[in-house]
């Protein structure tokens, strides 16, 4: 049996139930594009970007690499590869691969940046 000096049971509150009230915020937020969705969103514009600037520079200073590789060992640009020169297989056979790479890279990080936001608009 309880005492009658007791009063009512204390509840713990802990940080896990509130978990519902802050994703219906931050989405919230987003949607409505407040000050702090608006930040959110130009983060993400401005992650994907700085990555695609940075794959933009890769790709094309392997493709200058090309010429400048031919130009400082002439020899090169003599070598015949069923019979077409190397410069001209290079520039086009095996630029694709380069390309086509770069684009992979590019689509799992960007894919990968939209992700990360949305965990941290649903978190």
């Amino acid at each position: 049996m309880s005492s009658p000096e007791r009063g009512p049971q204390r509840e713990r509150v802990v940080l896990a139930q509130r978990r519902g009230a802050r994703i219906v915020r931050t989405r919230v937020e987003v949607q409505e594009q407040t000050e702090v969705g608006d930040a959110m969103i130009r983060g993400l514009v401005r992650t994907q970007l700085g990555l695609a600037i940075r794959l933009a520079l890769l790709a094309a200073c392997l493709l200058c690499a090309v010429p400048l590789v031919m130009f400082l060992f002439p020899a090169l640009s003599d070598v015949s590869v069923l019979g077409i020169r190397l410069p001209w297989v290079v520039l086009g056979v095996l630029v694709y691969p380069v390309l086509l790479t770069t684009g992979w890279i590019y689509v799992r990080q960007a894919e990968r940046n939209e992700q990360e936001f949305a965990d941290l608009v649903d978190d």
